[in-house]
């Protein structure tokens, strides 16, 4: 049986697409290879997958002492999946970025392991920079990244979870005993919420209400008790967003690039509130959201600007318009890379 070792970690961005990508390939021995975080606790879901842990190697980005050991650390972790991967003896490494991926690329590289690596935004991040020039190739959502850095660069779309394609929206009905007598407005601030525009939500809700059934994912102990009207549902976290989404009619969500594709592939407009790069953000959302309105797919609000006024304008455009934007989405190519990146894991293997 052939071996595949997929990597990635310390957000889920990096972690649900090589699931996506797992749960489509058949008889293949999966193993993971990741640090003691996000991806470890995910993963350890799935029996399937075989994971192994290793030291994460992160670099903060501001002056910092911190960043001297970071050479030395590196060559430790590169070492010990040096030791894993000659174990495990993988025919392909499948890296999703993260800075966990770098010290296992690494050596696979030393190793002669073929490589791929996917790019979810619009611009390259610094564990992607590095680990490209041990790969193969370099996987990328979108068509202009993968023009703009080179011949080993392919245009893939983002890999989509199958289950976000059959979402039932009867669930959302019955589980938040909602009529739909009013466009649902679906609020996503990410899997830990969004505090800027969960403020802005919650202080004008029931203006809001008055045209809108709201469902908010707030993030996790987020909830406000205070608030009570009949048209807003707020929940910590959703497990089963694919439902949530087959109900909205518009949802209002940061410009991750995971949600927007899954957006994206469900032909779902949207309004995009990117994270700014004031929060410490690298500005790849806004990137990310800037590109989908200019095709066409979305309509972007700078969390400066969220404002109730603006919100409703945007929101009524939206509505007006909504069969052009959806006309948009369904024109455009690779919305789901899943079978593209599993095509050239396959090519390569063989």
């Amino acid at each position: 049986m052939k071996t595949i070792v997929f990597t990635g970690g310390g957000t889920a961005g990096h972690i649900m697409p090589n699931l996506a990508i797992i749960d489509e390939l058949k008889n293949y021995k999966i193993y993971y290879i990741g640090s003691n975080g996000m991806e470890k606790d995910i993963i350890s879901r799935y029996p399937n997958i075989i994971f192994k842990e290793i030291p994460s190697v992160k670099f903060i980005r501001s002056l910092t002492p911190k960043n001297l050991a970071i050479p030395f650390k590196l060559i430790k972790s590169i070492n010990i999946c040096k030791n894993i991967l000659k174990e495990i003896k993988p025919n392909i490494i499948f890296s999703k970025g993260g800075y966990v991926s770098i010290p296992v690329c690494i050596a696979g590289k030393s190793q002669k392991i073929p490589i791929l690596t996917h790019e979810s935004d619009f611009s390259i991040g610094l564990a992607n920079k590095i680990i490209a020039k041990c790969a193969k190739n370099i996987c990328c959502s979108f068509e202009s990244t993968a023009n703009k850095y080179g011949k080993n660069a392919i245009f893939t779309g983002s890999p989509i979870r199958n289950t976000i394609l059959k979402g039932n929206p009867t669930i959302i009905e019955n589980r938040h005993k909602i009529t739909k007598n009013k466009p649902v407005v679906l609020i996503v601030g990410g899997s830990l919420g969004a505090r800027a525009i969960n403020e802005v939500i919650q202080s004008n809700i029931n203006e809001l209400c008055k045209k809108y059934i709201i469902i908010h994912i707030v993030g996790k102990n987020n909830i406000n008790e205070s608030i009570k009207n009949k048209d807003y549902h707020q929940i910590g976290f959703a497990s089963d967003i694919e439902n949530y989404f087959a109900i909205s009619d518009i949802v209002i969500s940061r410009a991750g690039s995971n949600t927007i594709f899954e957006l994206l592939a469900l032909n779902k407009p949207s309004i995009l509130i990117p994270l700014p790069k004031s929060s410490g953000s690298r500005g790849d959302q806004e990137l990310n959201a800037n590109y989908f309105k200019e095709k066409g797919y979305a309509e972007v609000i700078d969390q400066a600007d969220l404002t109730l006024d603006n919100l409703q304008t945007t929101i009524e455009k939206i509505i007006k318009n909504k069969s052009q934007y959806i006309n948009n989405m369904k024109n455009a190519q690779n919305t789901n890379g899943t079978k593209t990146i599993i095509k050239l894991i396959e090519d390569i293997i063989n």
